[in-house]
């Protein structure tokens, strides 16, 4: 019997887009069957899934709204399943901060809802400033001058270790 499997995603820039298709990739060579949906198309029935994901990039030092609604609603039944909850943000690429128990807004969002999933995952986001709008550009700069990131407007680097979303998909695949 294949295993009915949803990812829900919400993604800015297109990176969590990107790790969840993939993911989706390594579930069907698992046998899973794979629905995917972002967040603002999403109006499927999670009761009809054995497991599901559910991935959210950071904007602002928070996962989006529509997906922690989701989770808010749908928490004693993502309780009672086989679950993961994905979180991309560029806090990660700091290695002190890139699992669950490490990354403060992982955290807080878990220490704000009751969702208890089976995984949880923290991969590093990317950093494009071109694709940023004049204020987010602005703002980014400022949390990476901080942080003590890259500040050039002409960088672009992907953080995410794509071993790591890898191993993440063989893992939950035999959840």
């Amino acid at each position: 019997m294949q295993t009915k499997t949803i990812i829900i995603y919400s993604s800015v820039d297109g990176l969590t887009k990107k790790i969840c298709h993939y993911i989706k990739d390594i579930l069907i060579l698992d046998n899973h069957l794979v629905d995917i949906f972002p967040i603002n198309n999403f109006n499927q029935k999670i009761t009809e899934y054995d497991k599901v994901i559910i991935a959210s990039s950071i904007r602002y030092g928070k996962h989006n709204e529509q997906i922690e609604n989701l989770i808010k609603e749908n928490s004693e039944l993502l309780n009672s399943k086989k679950t993961a909850f994905i979180s991309v943000n560029l806090v990660a690429r700091k290695v002190e901060k890139s699992k669950a128990e490490t990354n403060p807004y992982v955290i807080k969002f878990f220490n704000a809802i009751e969702w208890k999933p089976t995984i949880i995952a923290v991969f590093p986001g990317k950093l494009d400033y071109k694709l940023y709008s004049f204020k987010d550009r602005i703002l980014i700069k400022l949390i990476m001058l901080i942080t003590k990131g890259p500040t050039n407007s002409k960088t672009v680097i992907e953080y995410t270790n794509w071993n790591e979303v890898d191993e993440f998909g063989k893992e939950f695949a035999k959840i």
